[in-house]
């Protein structure tokens, strides 16, 4: 796995901003806190507000067709596949959240031959690690294995997870976003194992 070194973040994160308390106060999932790369995002109010409410019609518990902790797996694979460790981080923090269970957690990895997941998961996946990287690699046979579990509905919802952080990846790697200390801890704990690190995220000394 590729070293690097521990730079100051390329852009800063900034205090939170009392006028974003309605959107800071939806996300604190991770330790109660709010994540450097909205507070980054601080700088351009409008991109900030607009992507935000792009994620809350995404992860709508009311109107969602996919249940919540999968999404975040989905989240986490196809940020797997881009090779952004600061989401990986961070989706695995969700998923616990909503109750994925360590082992399960654990096994996300492996889960083309654990027994941990359904077929109907295991479909899912494959399309968002194929889909997280550059170029996508989602073929017609994915993607008619994806229809045996999964309705259209379903599918746009599921596509519209790897699209949000598809965004995500591209922002949080270029700008090599500072994790956490909360966030950290959850890589270490249930990424470090299969060589994740904090990389270009790590804390400057």
């Amino acid at each position: 796995m590729q070293n690097f070194t521990k730079p100051a973040p390329r852009i800063k994160p900034l205090p939170p901003n009392p006028m974003f308390a309605d959107i800071f106060s939806m996300f604190t999932c991770v330790g109660a806190i709010v994540p450097n790369a909205l507070l980054i995002m601080q700088h351009r109010p409008k991109i900030l507000r607009a992507f935000v409410q792009l994620m809350g019609a995404i992860a709508d518990p009311e109107t969602s067709k996919v249940e919540g902790g999968l999404k975040r797996l989905i989240a986490h694979v196809a940020s797997r596949a881009a090779g952004c460790h600061y989401c990986m981080s961070h989706t695995t923090a969700l998923a616990q959240s909503l109750g994925v269970d360590d082992a399960k957690l654990e096994g996300v990895w492996e889960y083309a031959t654990s027994a941990l997941f359904s077929e109907a998961e295991r479909a899912a996946l494959d399309v968002a690690l194929a889909a997280g990287g550059v170029p996508n690699g989602v073929t017609d046979e994915m993607f008619a294995e994806l229809r045996k579990h999964w309705s259209d509905d379903q599918i746009v919802e599921i596509v519209a997870v790897i699209a949000q952080f598809g965004f995500l990846n591209r922002w949080n790697d270029t700008l090599a976003t500072p994790i956490e200390n909360e966030a950290l801890a959850v890589g270490e704990k249930y990424l470090a194992p299969h060589g994740w690190e904090a990389g270009r995220h790590a804390r400057s000394a």
